[in-house]
C-alpha cells in the first residue's frame, strides 16, 4: 500500500510537469492534476484532472486523449521503475461538486448579508 502512494505521488509530480512543459492548452485554460489512483498491480493509473473553465473540460480531456502516446512515452522515460502503469486521463468531479458548493454558499451569504 505505501509502493502504491508512493508512485501515485510520483506520477502526479511528473505528469504535472510533463504537462505544464509539453502540452499546448489553450491560453485562457487552467489544467491541474488533482490525484492518481493506480491499481494493485501498478498495470494501470487513472490520472484526475481538474479544468477552468469547467465548459473546457471536454476539449482538455480530448486533447489529452490524443496526446496519450507521447504522454506516456515521456513518463516512461522519467520513471525509474517497472512496471509503470499505463495512464488514463479522467475528469475529477470532485473539484466541480466543491465549485458548486461555494457558489450556493456565496448565494446564501448574499442572501442573508
Amino acid at each position: 500500500m505505501e509502493r502504491i502512494s508512493r508512485v501515485n505521488q510520483l506520477i502526479k509530480k511528473e505528469l504535472s510537469q510533463i504537462l505544464l512543459k509539453e502540452v499546448d492548452f489553450p491560453r485562457d485554460v487552467l489544467v491541474t492534476v488533482t490525484r492518481v489512483e493506480s491499481s494493485a498491480n501498478l498495470y494501470q493509473a487513472k490520472v484526475y484532472i481538474s479544468v477552468m473553465p469547467e465548459e473546457k473540460s471536454a476539449d482538455v480531456l480530448g486533447l489529452l486523449r490524443e496526446l496519450i502516446y507521447s504522454l506516456q512515452q515521456e513518463l516512461n522515460k522519467r520513471l525509474k521503475m517497472r512496471p509503470i502503469p499505463r495512464i488514463q486521463f479522467v475528469r475529477e468531479k470532485k473539484t466541480a461538486e466543491a465549485g458548486k458548493i461555494e457558489e450556493l454558499l456565496e448565494k446564501i451569504h448574499q442572501k442573508n448579508g
